[in-house]
């Protein structure tokens, strides 16, 4: 579920997780860090989690 919002509001709202990060004030790195640990990683030329 956290990566379905996370990929839609990169795609629909946002041009970089750091934006992302900093309008809901959440850390990148926990964020990146609890993605990865469920096998997805950051790929910033699509700015998408896979």
């Amino acid at each position: 579920m956290l990566l379905g919002a996370v990929n839609t509001l990169l795609r629909d709202e946002y041009d970089s997780l750091d934006s992302l990060c900093d309008d809901y004030d959440i850390s990148r790195e926990e964020l990146v860090e609890r993605l990865g640990a469920a096998g997805f990683e950051y790929i910033p030329s699509i700015n998408q989690f896979r």
